[in-house]
Order: C-alpha cells, then structure tokens, then sequence
C-alpha cells in the first residue's frame, strides 16, 4: 500500500507539521508513505516564485472582489486556482491520496474534483473547517445544516457575499463526484463535520495527531532554563505561535491575566514576539524568544517553563499543547474547540471560561501552585504517551486505509 500525503506546506504551521508527523509515524509502521508540497512540485522555477502563482492568482481575486481591501485577506480562500498534481508520478503510483491543509493556491477545485475521479481511496485530514464550508477557515457557528453559504461576514462588500455561497454550491457538485472519509483531528470539529451538508453521503472519523514523546519529553527544568537564559528564580508561562500578533491567539488575554499576578514572567516564542514586548506593559517581564524552527529547542522551552498557555479563540487540536504536555508542562486554556478534550480540568491542567482573562489568571495560578505543578505534569505526560503517540495515531489510519 502507498500513501501520498498532499499539503500546501511542508514545515510552516501546525498542520503542516501534524502532516508531517503522520508521515514519519505511517513510514515507521511499515506504510510506504510520501508527502508533496506545493514546493515539492516539479515545477519550473518561475511558478514557484513569491509561494506560486495560482496562489498570488487567488489572493489578488479576493482582493479585488473585497473592494481592493486587505481585510481577511488570508482568513478566506475559494480554490480556484491550484496545481494539478494527478499528472506526478507521486500520484499515479499511489493508493491512497490523504488530503491535509490544500490551500492557498495549493489544490484547486477543479483538481480536487481529478482526484475524486481517479477512483483513489481519499482521506481528509481536516485541520480547520474550511472543508466544510464556503470560503472561510474559521467559521464558528456558521456551519449547521445549510445548503447555502449567503452570509459571510468575513467580506466586507455585501454584494461580493455570493463568492461564498458559489464556492460552497461548487464544492457540494465537486464532493459528489466520488467518496471521501473526513478525518478531523478532534471529537469537537468531526460533531461540525456530520452536522454540515457538505460531508452528507461520506465518512466521517476522528483522529488525532500523533507526536514523537521521545522527542517531547520532560528535562531538567534549572538546565533548561541556563542553556536558554532564563531566569532561574521565577515562575515562567509560556505564550507561543506561529505569530503572536494574532489576534485570534488571544495574547491580549493573557496580559490582561498578568496584571492580576505577582512574580510570574512571560515567555513569547513566535513571529513578531520581539516587536510586541515594547508594546507590552512594563510591569510584566516578558522575555522574547522569537521564532524556534528546531523541535529539539522547542522541547527545551517547554520543559524549562513552569505552564503553557493558549488563550486562543478557535482552536482544533493545537499541536503546541499536546508538545507541551508530552513535556511534562501543565497547559491552561480556553474552553472552546478541541481543547477541552486534551486539558482534564483539574487533572493534567485547567480550562479556562472562555473570553474570560480572570478566569485564565486563576488557572495559571492553580496549575503552578508547587503543591499542583508535579501531578498535573506527570498526568499530563500520561495522556500524550496513552491517546497520541506514533503508535497508536498511525495503526488507526493504517486500518481506516485498509477499509473498503
């Protein structure tokens, strides 16, 4: 059996990473499996410039549709541009095409409906909810039994607001064309997925993202934090992303968290982490750490602090906590999308009441109270090992490839 992975990216950003995971977890489980990126595409040079051309192609239709404004400008995408990866050896060899994050100029409708066609098993690995509805990535309560998609309010022209409601109509006669298994990564986004028109007449599963625990792994919090400088004699949080200016990763709350404790430092790991510290009040020590590529380092920081925290406002199954709880750390967040179902109240971390900065101060409080920290650590590091380690994430696809 071969299996190709498709994903727009192949390093940038937490599917593109989960993608990647599942690809070494299936390999070392005896699944012959490979992955193609709109990178990796044996295009010439000249369209591979600037992230692709069909990508530059979509944007500059949705800029343009949006009244020449920036606004969501990435918050959305239609698929009518992309590459057509049926052509690649990759693909013609392959058994089954498993889908991740496509957009972005990556795979357009029209190829989607190639691979549908191609009499392939197809496997949907969804990361966001875009698959389910017209244009948008987020979709909050957009997505219930809808057969249109009229209302967007994530284009500020009302007259454009059909963009959404073509793409969705174009997506249902696509999906039709053949049978997909949508594979979302947590029990909160497969409940949107059955109750949205888009997955009638296919599967749907859920499956988490695997991770390696020997990579993840707790260690000597004091040497971490002298390898990395950190403080040694102060209780440290971390806050990390692929951007931390954000404003759906919720940073604002965490300030505002911060004001109500005493003694506690700010860890910021992510894009722009070092320009928003001098926007940040100076009473909370923040120390910037900037964009970590390296996982090895990254395990580093999560050891070394004393909780992670993730105040985000639309999350699926963030791979940062489950990284920071195979670590050994403790995670407060939210109480929205899949991360609930990571964060045992109480048990290996806190959930917070959603939106509500006072409650997010009291669970990180509660989780490094000296007498919580190491019970919620050793929990925590238990559940990563029991519900998403390689093993257990890859055997689930290997059986669900295996099916008919």
């Amino acid at each position: 059996m071969k299996v190709l992975i498709l994903s727009t990216f192949r390093k940038e950003g937490g599917a593109a990473i989960a993608a990647q995971r599942l690809m070494h977890a299936l390999n070392a489980s005896g699944v012959e499996t490979t992955m193609l990126s709109r990178h990796s595409l044996p295009l010439p040079f000249w369209k591979k410039r600037w992230g692709g051309i069909p990508s530059v192609m979509e944007r500059l239709r949705i800029w343009l549709a949006n009244g020449m404004s920036r606004h969501n400008l990435f918050a959305i995408d239609t698929a009518c541009c992309g590459e057509d990866v049926t052509c690649t050896a990759a693909f013609k060899e392959a058994d089954v095409i498993h889908l991740h994050w496509i957009n972005q100029g990556f795979i357009s409708l029209k190829t989607l409906r190639k691979i549908l066609r191609s009499g392939k098993k197809i496997v949907w690995t969804m990361h966001d909810q875009w698959p389910l509805a017209g244009i948008c990535h987020h979709s909050d309560d957009c997505i219930r039994h809808q057969t249109e998609c009229r209302r967007c309010p994530l284009l500020i022209r009302g007259g454009e607001r059909d963009m959404a409601n073509r793409t969705f109509l174009r997506k249902r006669k696509v999906y039709a064309e053949g049978k997909i298994t949508f594979v979302a990564c947590s029990k909160w986004l497969a409940e949107k997925t059955q109750k949205s028109a888009l997955s009638y007449g296919h599967k749907v599963l859920s499956i988490p993202n695997p991770i390696d625990i020997n990579l993840f792994r707790p260690m000597d919090k004091l040497a971490a934090r002298r390898e990395l400088g950190l403080r040694e004699d102060a209780v440290l949080v971390l806050f990390g992303c692929q951007k931390v200016t954000n404003k759906m990763k919720g940073l604002d709350y965490l300030m505002q968290a911060m004001k109500e404790l005493q003694g506690i430092g700010v860890v910021l790991v992510g894009g722009n982490s070092t320009e928003v510290t001098a926007l940040l009040p100076e009473d909370i020590e923040v120390t910037p750490l900037g964009q970590v590529s390296d996982m090895e380092t990254m395990a580093k920081i999560y050891a070394a602090v004393d909780t992670f925290v993730t105040p985000s406002l639309q999350e699926n199954l963030p791979n940062t906590i489950m990284e920071a709880m195979a670590c050994g750390t403790p995670c407060v967040g939210f109480n929205v999308g899949g991360i609930p179902e990571m964060i045992d109240h109480h048990e290996n971390g806190y959930v917070a009441d959603f939106k509500n900065a006072k409650s997010l101060a009291e669970g990180i409080r509660y989780v490094t109270t000296k007498d919580n920290a190491e019970r919620l650590g050793k929990n925590a590091r238990e559940k990563v090992i029991r519900c998403y380690g390689e093993e257990s994430v890859a055997e689930r696809y290997r059986k669900l490839y295996a099916e008919q």
